[in-house]
C-alpha cells in the first residue's frame, strides 16, 4: 500500500469521553453532594493567658486541700474520739439526789432502757444502793453485771463500775478536790451522754 507524504497530524489526547468531530463537548454532571454539613477548618487552640493562669494550665493546678496538720504530740484518734455529751441540772447538795432521780424519770419517758443509766453520788450513797447493800455486796455488784435496772453506787467505787451509755451524777457532797476529780471519770463512763446535778456556778469552774 503506497505511503501518502504527508504525515498524520496526532492531537493531544484530552480525558474524558471522547467527541465526534465538529460535536461540541458535553461537561460532566458535578460529583453527588456528600450528605451533612462539610467540616470546616479546626479551630486553633486558644493561646493561654500566661499572666492569668487559668485552670488546667500549667503550674496553676492547685494541689488538693488534705487534713490540717495536727500539733506535735497530739494523735489523729485523741481528735477524732467521740465525748459523750454534758448537761447541767441546777440543784444544791440537799436536792441533788432528787434532781438526779428526776433526770432519770425523764429519761426512761424518752424510751432509754433501766439498763443504759448509771447513777452515781459524791456525798453519802443513794438509797437505792444502801437498801441493795443490805443483802451483800455480791448480790448488789451483781445486778450491775446482770444489766437489766437502773445501777445506783458512789463515786468512791466508781472505778469498779463499767461504763453505761448515760451516766448521772448526783453532787451531793464531797470537797471539790473530789469532785474534779470524780466529772471527768465519770465522763470515761459515759456513753453518750453524762447528766451532772449540782450547783452551777460550782461545777463550771470543775468541768
Amino acid at each position: 500500500m503506497p505511503h501518502s507524504s504527508e504525515e498524520p497530524q496526532i492531537r493531544p489526547s484530552v480525558p474524558g469521553p471522547r467527541t465526534s468531530a465538529g460535536t461540541a463537548r458535553v461537561p460532566q454532571p458535578p460529583r453527588p453532594a456528600v450528605p451533612g454539613p462539610r467540616p470546616g477548618p479546626r479551630p486553633a487552640p486558644p493561646r493561654a493567658d500566661r499572666s492569668r493562669p487559668g485552670p488546667g494550665a500549667s503550674g496553676s493546678t492547685r494541689p488538693a486541700r488534705g487534713p490540717a496538720p495536727s500539733s506535735p504530740g497530739t494523735s489523729t484518734a485523741a481528735l477524732t474520739a467521740p465525748t459523750a455529751r454534758i448537761r447541767l441540772e441546777a440543784a444544791t447538795a440537799a436536792t441533788a439526789v432528787a434532781a438526779a432521780d428526776d433526770a432519770v424519770d425523764a429519761l426512761l419517758d424518752e424510751g432509754r432502757s433501766p439498763g443504759d443509766i448509771l447513777v452515781l453520788t459524791t456525798g453519802g450513797p443513794h438509797p437505792w444502793a444502801e437498801h441493795e447493800l443490805t443483802f451483800g455486796e455480791d448480790a448488789y455488784w451483781r445486778q450491775q453485771s446482770e444489766g437489766g435496772d437502773v445501777f445506783y453506787a458512789h463515786t468512791s467505787a466508781l472505778a469498779r463500775a463499767t461504763g453505761r451509755p448515760v451516766v448521772v451524777v448526783a453532787v451531793n457532797g464531797g470537797t471539790d478536790a473530789a469532785i474534779a476529780e470524780t466529772l471527768p471519770g465519770a465522763l470515761g463512763k459515759a456513753g453518750t451522754d453524762l447528766v451532772v446535778c449540782g450547783d452551777p456556778e460550782q461545777l463550771r469552774s470543775l468541768l
